[in-house]
């Protein structure tokens, strides 16, 4: 039985209703058999009143008091025309409630969307939201520049890649969740008794048990909500106003960036990838408007990209396999920026402020170290040899700033710096990049390591793997732990980024399915199902980011940098460049004052200049060069307190004492049948009537749907190298019009053997080549069919190839002589016995002793089933069985969780 366990949101759905003088928001459980109400009131006209009176309502309940609400703001008493109480709108969560230069607005979430399962726990994708006017219209008080706020808050559009759960905290990594929730039994119960007054004093009717007498001791789990990464959360400065007052169940963490998952299947068995990618809601913004870092140590576009894979088939994150890995991407950690007045595509770089000891770098990788610990690896991927310094101005100055910083750290802990001019490298034609990158990913993931929260398999021992046994990272009882994170730049961190993030992830794929043991060592191929699935995730991963920071999607794709995308890949190029050239022009000022208000970086007021009144937002994001400093940090001893004592652990989960859970999470002693715990119930819903088909793991991205050939006698193995022509995708993308279409046959043995990893990472732009001449004519290893035939031998043809198809084998043709023999057989054997059969006696096939439907031994049963079977029977004839110790124990959780 598990120890602790994540508390599930008590609020899940609600709904507001609305009188003159007050807002009810009203809001249950995904079962609706529990609820809370929340009052909102609509008389202050700048203030916001909100009372949450910490009570517990049933259903019953809830229907009363919306009743006596609704009978009491009548106009007269006894009047039925009209209602006083009015249902405004359902919601599923609350993003915040935002103030300009009126009363405050609510912004509620309408529609959602279901993007991914970890674990049980389900993520969303906000589809849909509306915002909401708290005062009453006879207490507004109107100002004319209201509405142009509300429209530059409404540019930031929620329904675009926000995401949120209500059971998994996604600011946090999955190693962090779930090595909190490993700690041991001791932590906890001295973290509950030490925690919240609510947690220690109880009710009498809380823990009033009819059950005490019999002896049945109670299960305890601790329930635990964490407290989430700022960082990473988008609404925190929302909900800032009202966290302290009302209850932690309405209160929902969102972030930003991508969220996808896709199904592998090997052999039928479910691995779901999963990639999870968070902005950071610190120095935020679009792409030539937030370069480098402020004075704080935070970097422009900053993203902690995580993929975590697991075995679907086992749910529970303590007794099911979960592995992830992180990395990071974000600008150059300098006082850096670009002049865009001058209108042109490659605006010149400068250095703002001379940095001579490394301030704002030592900052950054202070967070990192706190968040990530050792080793930090740099891949620097600017260029390096420019006929006018460009991008080599920001390699020269981080190199110093890193070897500066690593002359007082311990020898064993220092940053790691890479560069590589990966643009120059994809110019040449002796040098592959992919190649060189594999050499650095298969470094950096050997010494970082990965998490995975179970312990070897046996296999590993038998058939061990020298790559697998220099493998770096954290080992501990209950698996390993990643320890260090790679941080990958470029100018803009996109293209470029995006690509070699792809690599890192696919090295660390393979090492992942080592350790959940789904293959026999750690390598994956390119164009294997898997490394394709995985790409498109990747792919659209780096759209997303592409278009929230650049405006635009990615122009340079893996695909690019093997050199086998398509001719007409050019011109979309082109257009994405010319698409993100109008964006960063024209449309990136009004966005990126529509993130500084989200955000409340700038809150309006009317005492000081509006938001479109001012010259630059440099001052919003650069605090503390408005005011002197108090306490200098030191130049030598640039980190925080207490961080090298944990290296190469992360100070974040090394910290989890009593003192830092007690005051930095939510911690209950609940029931093991508890349904604020009860992940089973809140994942498959047996209260709700579902259909299959309409269930998310049904319709996500699927591995032998999507990528899998059509085609019989093909191997069924993700990890099988195939020809491009051969995914799935593209054999059902082929059919040109009605009329004719052309179905390629591929067969096992028709196919060329599988190349090897270097044939396949050294293609060139020779196989885009062969690829085009194959798209316009037949293949030669393929047979046409031709659909739409006129003669009936044609026809009967085209018949027996299509029955060929499923089936691997002709119908209509006559069986051989010995299939004749053994399907005529049995029938002649006994009945004729005068002449000679036509056909030879065989020898018993069957492995029952006598040969003959009639007489064959019964199958064994053994007593268990036999006992479960009876107790069936006899419920059917009414007589019950006693009931057992389990039984009459689950009974009694069921009526205390039901009915108490």
């Amino acid at each position: 039985m598990p120890q602790s366990a994540a508390t599930i949101s008590g609020i899940q759905r609600m709904v507001l209703y609305e009188t003159r003088a007050r807002y009810f928001l009203v809001g249950s459980n995904q079962a609706q058999t529990k609820h809370r109400v929340l009052k909102i009131d609509r008389t202050e006209p700048k203030d916001l009143v909100i009372i949450d009176d910490k009570h517990v309502y049933n259903q019953q309940e809830v229907r009363e008091l919306l009743g006596r609400l609704d009978l009491g703001n009548r106009t007269k008493i006894g009047q039925k025309g009209s209602s006083g109480l009015s249902r405004a709108v359902s919601a599923f969560g609350i993003v915040g409630f935002v103030r300009f230069l009126e009363g405050y607005y609510i912004v509620l979430i309408t529609k959602r969307r279901e993007m991914a399962d970890i674990g049980g726990h389900s993520i969303y994708k906000i589809e849909d939201t509306t915002m909401i006017y708290i005062p009453n219209d006879s207490v507004r008080v109107a100002h004319p520049d209201e509405a142009r706020y509300v429209r530059i808050f409404q540019n930031v559009d929620l329904s675009s890649n926000f995401y949120f759960s209500y059971s998994y905290d996604l600011s946090h990594s999955l190693q962090y969740n779930l090595t909190l929730l490993q700690r041991p039994y001791e932590l906890w119960s001295s973290a509950a008794s030490s925690g919240e007054e609510e947690v220690h004093t109880q009710s009498k009717q809380d823990s009033f048990d009819i059950f005490e007498d019999e002896g049945l001791p109670t299960q305890v789990v601790y329930g635990l909500q964490t407290e989430p990464y700022y960082k990473y959360v988008w609404n925190g400065k929302l909900l800032e106003r009202v966290k302290d007052i009302v209850h932690h169940d309405w209160l929902m963490y969102i972030i930003h960036g991508f969220c996808g998952q896709s199904k592998l299947l090997i052999y039928g068995r479910p691995v779901h990838i999963t990639l999870i990618a968070r902005r950071s809601s610190k120095f935020a913004g679009t792409r030539f408007l937030k370069r480098g870092a402020n004075c704080e140590g935070d970097v422009a576009n900053e993203v902690e990209t995580e993929q975590i894979v697991h075995d679907a088939s086992v749910m529970s994150f303590t007794a099911g396999s979960y592995s992830s890995y992180v990395q990071v991407r974000g600008s150059v950690p300098l006082y850096w920026s670009q002049d865009i007045s001058t209108m042109m595509p490659k605006p010149p770089i400068r250095l703002d402020q001379a940095d001579p000891y490394a301030h704002v770098a030592a900052l950054h990788f202070d967070q990192m170290l706190q968040r990530f610990g050792s080793p930090i690896i740099i891949l620097n991927l600017v260029k390096k040899r420019e006929k006018r310094k460009h991008e080599k101005i920001l390699s020269e100055e981080l190199y110093p700033a890193v070897i500066n910083l690593n002359q007082f750290l311990p020898p064993d802990h220092c940053i790691d710096y890479i560069a590589w001019d990966m643009a120059r490298y994809t110019k040449s034609k002796l040098c592959n990049v992919l190649d060189r990158l594999s050499m650095i990913a298969e470094n950096v993931v050997k010494r970082t390591g990965f998490f995975i929260n179970r312990s070897d398999f046996y296999c590993h021992t038998l058939r061990p793997d020298d790559r697998w046994g220099d493998l770096g990272g954290h080992i501990a009882s209950s698996g390993r732990v990643q320890t260090g994170v790679l941080r990958t730049n470029c100018v803009d961190c996109l293209d470029r980024t995006n690509t070699a993030q792809f690599m890192v992830g696919k090295c660390a794929l393979a090492y992942q399915l080592y350790a959940l043991g789904m293959i026999d060592k750690p390598k994956l191929q390119f164009d294997t199902d898997c490394v394709r699935l995985f790409e498109e995730l990747y792919e659209d991963h780096g759209d997303t980011l592409s278009l929230q920071y650049g405006g635009s999607q990615l122009v340079h794709r893996v695909k690019t940098y093997r050199k086998i995308a398509p001719w007409t890949q050019h011109s979309k190029d082109i257009m994405q460049t010319l698409s993100r050239y109008y964006s960063n022009a024209f449309s990136d000022a009004d966005r990126q004052d529509a993130i500084n208000l989200f955000l409340q970086v700038y809150q309006p007021s009317e005492t000081k200049p509006h938001l479109w009144e001012l010259p630059t937002d440099f001052y919003l994001h650069q605090r503390s060069t408005m005011a002197l400093p108090q306490d200098r940090r030191s130049y030598t001893l640039w980190w925080s307190e207490g961080i090298l004592s944990y290296l190469p652990v992360a100070y974040d989960e090394g910290t989890f004492s009593i003192y830092n859970i007690c005051i930095f999470h939510n911690i209950k002693r609940v029931n093991r049948f508890d349904e604020g715990i009860d992940i089973y119930t809140e994942f498959f819903k047996p209260y709700e009537l579902t259909c299959f088909d309409d269930t998310f793991c049904i319709a996500m991205t699927n591995s032998a749907r999507e990528f899998m050939p059509k085609t019989v006698g093909v191997d069924p193995s993700p990890f099988t190298v195939r020809k491009p022509e051969e995914t799935g995708k593209s054999v059902l993308g082929n059919k040109s019009n009605k009329e004719e279409t052309l179905l390629q046959r591929k067969t096992a043995a028709s196919a060329p053997p599988p190349p090897s990893e270097e044939a396949i990472s050294s293609t060139s732009e020779d196989d885009s080549e062969d690829d085009r001449d194959d798209d316009g004519s037949v293949s030669q290893r393929s047979t046409p069919i031709k659909l739409l035939t006129d003669s009936g031998e044609s026809s009967r043809t085209q018949e027996q190839q299509t029955v060929k198809e499923p089936y691997g084998l002709n119908l209509a043709e006559f069986p051989s002589e010995e299939d004749w023999n053994v399907f005529v057989r049995p029938s002649f054997e006994r009945i004729v016995c005068f002449f000679s059969p036509p056909f030879p006696l065989r020898e018993p096939v069957s492995c029952f002793p006598d040969d003959s439907v009639f007489s064959v031994c019964p199958p064994q049963v053994d007593r268990n089933s036999h006992d479960v079977f009876e107790s069936h029977v006899m419920l059917g004839q009414g007589q019950v069985r006693a009931l057992c110790r389990e039984d009459v124990l689950m009974y009694r959780e069921y009526i205390k969780n039901r009915y108490m």
